[in-house]
């Protein structure tokens, strides 16, 4: 049960000017694409994808570290894991079943399996975009699995792109060809006050004590 009470009494701690640029930045985020990234071995390429999934307003992101498990590097996330929704899972199965579940469509970013070319994309079904290493890309459990494959069109000799590279290049793509839709992108008013919350309780130090005391208060 979501109780607004308690929203807007953790709100009293924040600033107008914090509290207004709530109001602006959530108008724009979205659950319609998510990101997945896959056994990334670079700490800062997974931190750096974080950070593009905020500019773009990409809520959620899903990690899978089935073999290596890192933590964010706050310094290249700049902040962003506090404004974004991070996802852990163990495993590839577990997170295609958690997403297939939210109504996503798996989508395999790959140079090959005759992929969609990145402007041909159909956005008319919600996506969760895979992204995996430079070097291996995506496993074979996943790409078996994928409902489409995606990839960016290149006229070079260079066959792939750095991770972050390609997350801001497909996510700048897809979310400007998604807002000038006719697509209900926006977030549910229940997935709003889930955001803010999350973002009211990382703004403010010792949130767990307000909320303690709002309980106290209103017992």
């Amino acid at each position: 049960m979501r109780d607004q009470e308690l929203l807007d009494y953790i709100e009293t701690y924040l600033t107008p000017r914090r509290r207004g640029l709530f109001d602006k930045v959530i108008s724009e985020r979205t659950n319609y694409f998510t990101v997945a990234t896959e056994d990334v071995y670079q700490l800062h390429n997974t931190s750096a994808v974080i950070r593009s999934c905020d500019v773009f307003g990409v809520q959620n992101v899903h990690i899978i570290e089935e073999r290596n498990l890192r933590k964010i590097d706050r310094e290249i996330a700049m902040g962003a894991q506090k404004w974004v929704n991070v996802n852990r899972y163990h495993t590839v199965s577990d997170s295609i079943r958690a997403l297939r579940e939210k109504g996503y469509q798996i989508v395999a970013t790959t140079p090959h399996n005759n992929a969609c070319m990145l402007d041909d994309f159909d956005i008319s079904r919600p996506a969760a975009i895979f992204f995996g290493t430079e070097k291996e890309g995506l496993s074979e459990e996943l790409l078996k699995e994928a409902d489409s494959y995606l990839k960016i069109p290149m006229a070079g000799f260079t066959e792939s792109l750095n991770i972050s590279v390609s997350a801001a290049i497909i996510l700048q793509n897809l979310t400007s060809r998604l807002k000038k839709s006719q697509i209900n992108w926006r977030l549910t008013e229940e997935e709003k006050f889930d955001v803010r919350l999350h973002w009211a309780t990382n703004s403010i130090k010792s949130s767990d004590k307000i909320i303690e005391r709002y309980f106290k208060e209103n017992s």
